[in-house]
């Protein structure tokens, strides 16, 4: 079992339907159709969200998602209307809401990986193929691949994994033409993203989109390459056979998995409360993220 620690109870705003409550998001619709997603400070790991806020995580996972918006807009259309504030929604939702198109979605997490790190290093140490595509020998972890790979995932509830699937079960799914479009787009825009991130002194290893239709035309949606979505790491830093240091939210997950958390994975028992030294250190991490992606200091 996992999950929620406990489901925080939704916002009622007059003019919205709450439609979801995520991991970290709160869907809305409002009267003219449209989506209103507001980003939490919750914080998920292993498919638990954790009792603990990260503060301002929501705010920068919005407005670093709208600073990538922008870089990619000449790659694929997005979703985003506005940000302006429903009336009478709290004023606690400055900074972390976007009003967006309302997309008809692809039910297929899109990974873009680089580098060989997490879920698949595992299954290229047991089989030399990562989502089925074979890599060469004498990979390790943190190896850079010889060229970009999309490896497809499909979408899980809260509190279940994802789970990699084969580019030819993704077709069989939702039809070749619809593959190849996702293939081609999640690599064109990891590609754009990859070199803005190297330019900044910032690997970007491997990271994940969602899509959805307006009419015929394929639309970014979602957050796009927060720390949440992706990792991060810093090039000075970059050591293939280790763990890399990242910018993402590994320094919870680490914690979590220490002695000093006391908490049996495996046992499948809610994980504990954060000490404020790794929220403190996971912020940090974040605004760090921020500021070096976007040049711009963190209000």
């Amino acid at each position: 079992m996992s999950g929620f620690v406990e489901k925080p109870e939704p916002e009622q705003v007059p003019g919205l339907v709450h439609l979801h409550t995520g991991k970290v998001r709160d869907l809305y619709q409002d009267a003219e159709g449209r989506l209103v997603m507001v980003a939490s400070d919750r914080m998920s790991a292993y498919d638990w969200v954790l009792p603990t806020v990260i503060p301002d995580k929501g705010r920068i996972l919005t407005q670093l998602s709208l600073w990538w918006f922008e870089q990619l807009a000449d790659v694929v259309a997005n979703h985003v209307i506005s940000t302006d504030l429903p009336e009478g929604a709290p004023a606690d939702w400055a900074g972390r809401t976007m009003v967006c198109k309302s997309l008809r979605m692809v039910p297929v997490e899109c990974v873009a990986r680089g580098y060989l790190t997490g879920s698949g290093l595992k299954e290229y140490e047991r089989d030399r193929t990562v989502c089925g595509l074979a890599l060469p020998e004498g990979l390790v972890d943190g190896s850079e691949l010889p060229a970009p790979i999309f490896t497809p995932a499909t979408k899980a509830a809260v509190g279940e994994h994802d789970e990699n699937v084969s580019y030819e079960e993704v077709a069989r799914q939702v039809g070749a033409e619809t593959a190849a479009l996702l293939r081609q787009t999640t690599l064109a825009v990891y590609g754009r993203a990859r070199d803005i991130a190297r330019e900044r002194g910032i690997i970007l290893a491997d990271t994940k989109f969602e899509f959805g239709y307006e009419g015929g035309e394929l639309v970014l949606a979602d957050e796009v390459l927060t720390p949440d979505s992706s990792r991060f790491w810093p090039a000075d830093g970059w050591q293939p056979g280790r763990a890399q240091p990242s910018f993402d939210k590994q320094y919870v997950r680490d914690w979590l998995t220490s002695a000093a958390s006391g908490w049996d994975r495996s046992a499948d028992a809610p994980p504990p409360a954060l000490p404020e030294e790794v929220v403190e250190r996971t912020r940090a991490k974040y605004v760090e993220a921020y500021e070096r992606l976007t040049g711009t200091p963190w209000a």
